[in-house]
C-alpha cells in the first residue's frame, strides 16, 4: 500500500510547479483510516456485547448495522472494506506524486509493483499461507484485493493523471461490469449445497464440477448467491480454496469494479492536493460528489442490486458516496477547523493500519479480545455477568480488548514504529 498517508489530486504533469507547497500528509486521512480500522479491531465486538445486554432499539439498530448483509443490501459494516480501498486511492496520490517528483516515474513504478506484490503475498500468508496442502490454499482475499486495487489505481494515476479521464475509466469499468454480469449467459444452476445435492440424483453424480458442466441450459441477468457470472467464473477458474467453497467474494471478476472504488479515492485525493482550491470548496465538492454517488448508486441498485460479495456497480457507488461524505467531514473538522485532539487514537491506529490488522490475525481470532480474556475472562467474566447484569462480563472483555489494541497502536506511534511496504 502507500505510506499510510493521505493523497493527492493534481495531475502529475502539473505538480512540478505548484502555486503553493502541496501537503505531504493530511491528518484527516490518517484519522479516517484509523476510524475505519477501529471497528475491525474491537469496536464492533463492543457494540455486539451491548446488543446482548439490552433490547434498546438504538442499541439493536447499531448491532444490526455492525453485521454484514447476508447478500443484498447495505449496512455500515459493509462500508469498512471499500472505505479502506477508497483511502488507499486517496493515499497513493500523495505518495506516488512525491516519489515521481523525487526519483522519476520509472522508480515510482518499481516501488508500486514491489509494494503490490508484497501486500499480495502478505495476504496469502494472512489467509493461512502454506500451512495446508494444495488445493486448500486461498490465493485471493482482502489484502490481495487491496494490493490489486492499489496496483491498478496507481498505474492509471501514473500514466493518466487527468481527473476527467480517470473518472471516465472508473465509470467505464462500472458500466462494463454491469453489462458483463447482466448479458453474458451462465449455466442455469445455483452453486449451493442444496441445489447441487438435489441435482446429484438427476445426473447420477456427486462431483459438483461434473454436475455444473453437465448443466446445458443457460440464463442471464442473475445476481443471486451462487447464481451469477462472478461466482460461476470463480468456481470454474479460480484455483485453490474458495471462501465460500464454490466461489470467493474477492474473486476474479469483481476485481474490476473494485478498481473503480480505488479510483474514486484517487479522484478525491487529487482534489485535496489542489492548492488553488479553497479548503471549504474542497469539502463542498467532496460532499456533492458523495451525494451524487449515493443517488445514482441507490437508483442503479433497483436493477443491479447492491451486493458487497460480488462488488456490484451500485455497491461501488453507494460505498463510494458514503466514503466521500466521511472524507469531507473528517477533512473539514481535522484539517480545516484544526480540531484534532479527539481523533488522536484514530491517527495512532491509522498510521499502523496494516500492522494492527496483521496483529489481530497473528494473535488469533478474535484478535486482541483473545488477549483480554486472559485478564477479564473465565470466572472474572462470569462474576460480572452475575453481579452486575447478564452480558456485562462480555462487555468488559470487549472493552479491554479494544483498549489493548489502541494501546498497542499508541506505543508504536510513540516509538515512531511504522510498517512500510
Amino acid at each position: 500500500m502507500s505510506d499510510a498517508t493521505p493523497m493527492a489530486s493534481e495531475p502529475v504533469d502539473s505538480i512540478a510547479q505548484p502555486t503553493r507547497p502541496a501537503p505531504s500528509r493530511l491528518m484527516s486521512v490518517d484519522a479516517l483510516r484509523g476510524f475505519d480500522m477501529f471497528w475491525i479491531i474491537g469496536a464492533g465486538s463492543l457494540v455486539g456485547a451491548l446488543g446482548r445486554m439490552s433490547d434498546n432499539s438504538v442499541v439493536q439498530f447499531l448491532t444490526y448495522q455492525l453485521r454484514h448483509a447476508e447478500w443484498g443490501g447495505f449496512r455500515f459494516y459493509d462500508l469498512i472494506f471499500p472505505l479502506f480501498l477508497f483511502i488507499v486511492g486517496v493515499s497513493l496520490v500523495f505518495s506516488l506524486t512525491k516519489e515521481i517528483e523525487r526519483d522519476g516515474r520509472p522508480a515510482a513504478l518499481k516501488r508500486l509493483i514491489r509494494r503490490s506484490l508484497l501486500l499480495f503475498v502478505i495476504g496469502i500468508f494472512y489467509s493461512g499461507g502454506f500451512s495446508k496442502e494444495w488445493p486448500e490454499i486461498r490465493l485471493l482475499g482482502v489484502l490481495q484485493r487491496l494490493a490489486l486495487g492499489y496496483f491498478f489505481g496507481g498505474l492509471l494515476f501514473c500514466f493518466i493523471p487527468k481527473p476527467r479521464r480517470l473518472a471516465g475509466i472508473a465509470v467505464g469499468l462500472l458500466v462494463g461490469y454491469w453489462a458483463i454480469m447482466t448479458f453474458v449467459p451462465i449455466r442455469d444452476i445455483q452453486l449451493s449445497d442444496e441445489q447441487l445435492g438435489a441435482l446429484s440424483a438427476q445426473f447420477g453424480e456427486k462431483d459438483p464440477a461434473i454436475i455444473f458442466h453437465n448443466t446445458k441450459k443457460t440464463t442471464s441477468g442473475q445476481y443471486d448467491m451462487g447464481y451469477n457470472l462472478a461466482n460461476h467464473l470463480d468456481f470454474q477458474y479460480l484455483p485453490g480454496k474458495k471462501w465460500n467453497k464454490y466461489w470467493d467474494p474477492e474473486g476474479y471478476l469483481s476485481t474490476i469494479p473494485a478498481v473503480s472504488t480505488c479510483l474514486i479515492g484517487v479522484l478525491a485525493g487529487m482534489l485535496l492536493r489542489r492548492k488553488e482550491v479553497e479548503d471549504v470548496s474542497k469539502v463542498k465538492q467532496l460532499a456533492l460528489a458523495g451525494i451524487c454517488c449515493l443517488i445514482v448508486g441507490y437508483l442503479w441498485g433497483l436493477q443491479f442490486p447492491i451486493i458487497k460479495k460480488i462488488w456490484t456497480s451500485s455497491f461501488v457507488l453507494v460505498a463510494g458516496g458514503w466514503s466521500l461524505l466521511l472524507l469531507a467531514l473528517f477533512y473539514l473538522v481535522v484539517d480545516v477547523w484544526k480540531a484534532r485532539s479527539w481523533c488522536l487514537p484514530f491517527v495512532w491506529i491509522g498510521m499502523n493500519s496494516i500492522t494492527i490488522y496483521l496483529a489481530n490475525n497473528i494473535i488469533g481470532y478474535p484478535g486482541f479480545r483473545k488477549v483480554a480474556e486472559r485478564f477479564v475472562g473465565g470466572d472474572v467474566k462470569n462474576f460480572f455477568n452475575e453481579a452486575v447484569t447478564k452480558g456485562f462480563g462480555d462487555l468488559m472483555v470487549a472493552l479491554v480488548g479494544l483498549g489493548l489494541a489502541v494501546l498497542f497502536c499508541w506505543y508504536l506511534h510513540r516509538r515512531k514504529i511504522f510498517l512500510r511496504l
